[in-house]
């Protein structure tokens, strides 16, 4: 068994690990607001864009993965990632705001999406029997990264300043990022055990393009999954702690101790519901994260003890980081590992847009209502509709799956 698999799977983690880092933008947001006078919300903008260039950058860079390989493009998110977050300090010493909405949104946006796509398919390829289990590793870096940066970048600011903070952090992610670009590569032929090949889980024994999949229905249906569990769990997180405090009563400490909590549940759920696909099927998976979904939001609608608020919030939490871990293996399993970096990277576009409607929802619930039931409601409709079609792709795979036992035993007859 080759340990250079294992030397990838550290470096696609390493990737995700820096660039997860856009998750902990709320550390810098309230400094940048009181340096230069800018509104907290102008602010917050940039994370959007930032999102918004992910997840559409994603699509074209999962096929530049293909054509010339994770090192290009690891390389490529490297500069563009590192260069962003430098333009970001100087928009703020130059009090630049269309400045930071180029560096850290547009800049750093592509940056993103080219470092997210980058592992993901490439680790599929060196662990082809353990599909969920490479995903979950390399995304699981993603969600936590936060944990890592914010205290970092807190002590930085505090220590020698906000721009120069800004500076420290754009040279390392650059220059981490290049290095651990180096190391991620395609196997060649020989280097991944011939038995771990013939263990991978096909749905539909294709090796479709990127092309071909995305005029599929089976397309159409993972991509709504995957836009509907996003949409949820994107929202939740951008006011986990007001909801808290109005649904429950909970203290603003308290909830910012939940918010925490709520974070390690999103990045273990990576990890711990991608293995769980190996062992029972992304079908089967993906069902229960959405029956999980749709149980735990009705419960929020409920609950006014503190306690159960926050294990619920918790689960959907581990529901919403596992849509991440789990759709690359899904893709792969259904569509074949072809062309799965660009596969992967179509898919994304649902984040884009996802990262745009579940904020946006839930605000306009507050401002308008004074309450975020009408949006939690919604919600629930939402996953109903998510789980309607996980049954629905579920039964269409059945009956390839019949369909190719049957040829197989008419082939052995004759």
């Amino acid at each position: 068994m080759s340990k250079r698999r294992y030397l990838v799977a550290i470096g696609g983690i390493l990737l995700h690990l820096m660039i997860g880092s856009v998750y902990a933008w709320s550390v810098f947001t309230g400094p940048i607001a009181k340096q230069t006078g800018w509104a907290l919300s102008s602010v917050t903008v940039a994370f959007s864009i930032a999102i918004f260039f992910l997840g559409m950058s994603a699509a074209f860079m999962g096929r530049l993965v293909e054509r010339f390989g994770p090192r290009l493009t690891g390389t490529v998110a490297a500069l563009l990632y590192g260069s962003g977050i430098l333009l970001t300090g100087l928009a703020v010493q130059l009090e630049s705001l269309p400045l930071l909405y180029i560096g850290y949104g547009v800049v750093g946006g592509l940056g993103l999406g080219a470092g997210y796509v980058t592992p993901v398919s490439t680790i599929i390829a060196w662990f082809p029997d353990k599909r969920g289990l490479a995903t979950g590793m390399a995304i699981m870096g993603f969600g936590f990264a936060a944990m890592l940066t914010g205290p970092i970048a807190q002590n930085l600011i505090a220590g020698v300043g906000l721009v120069p903070t800004m500076y420290v952090l754009g040279t390392a992610y650059l220059l981490i990022m290049l290095t651990a670009a180096q190391v991620i590569r395609k196997p060649r032929p020989g280097e991944v055990p011939a038995a771990d090949i013939a263990k991978s889980v096909s749905l539909t024994g294709t090796a479709m393009t990127a092309n071909q999949a995305v005029k599929t229905r089976s397309f159409r249906y993972l991509w709504l999954m995957f836009f509907i569990n996003i949409t949820c769990g994107i929202g939740l997180v951008a006011v986990a702690s007001p909801m808290a405090q109005q649904q429950t009563g909970m203290s603003a400490a308290t909830a910012a101790m939940m918010v925490g909590v709520v974070g390690l549940f999103n990045g273990f759920g990576r990890l711990a519901w991608a293995t769980l696909s190996d062992l029972i099927g992304r079908p089967l998976t993906y069902t229960l994260i959405f029956t999980v979904d749709v149980a735990m939001l009705a419960g929020i609608l409920v609950f006014s003890s503190p306690l159960l608020f926050g294990i619920a919030l918790c689960l959907i939490m581990s529901c919403y980081g596992a849509g991440f871990s789990v759709i690359p293996a899904y893709l792969g399993d259904v569509f074949g590992t072809k062309q799965l970096g660009a596969i992967h990277g179509y898919v994304l576009t649902a984040w884009a847009v996802a990262g745009v409607v579940g904020p946006t929802l839930l605000s306009l619930s507050d401002q308008y209502f004074h309450s975020y039931t009408y949006s939690l409601i919604f919600f629930v409709a939402l996953e109903l509709v998510a789980f309607i079609l996980s049954i629905r792709i579920r039964r269409q795979f059945s009956v390839v799956a019949r369909d190719e036992k049957v040829t197989d035993s008419l082939e052995r007859q004759h």
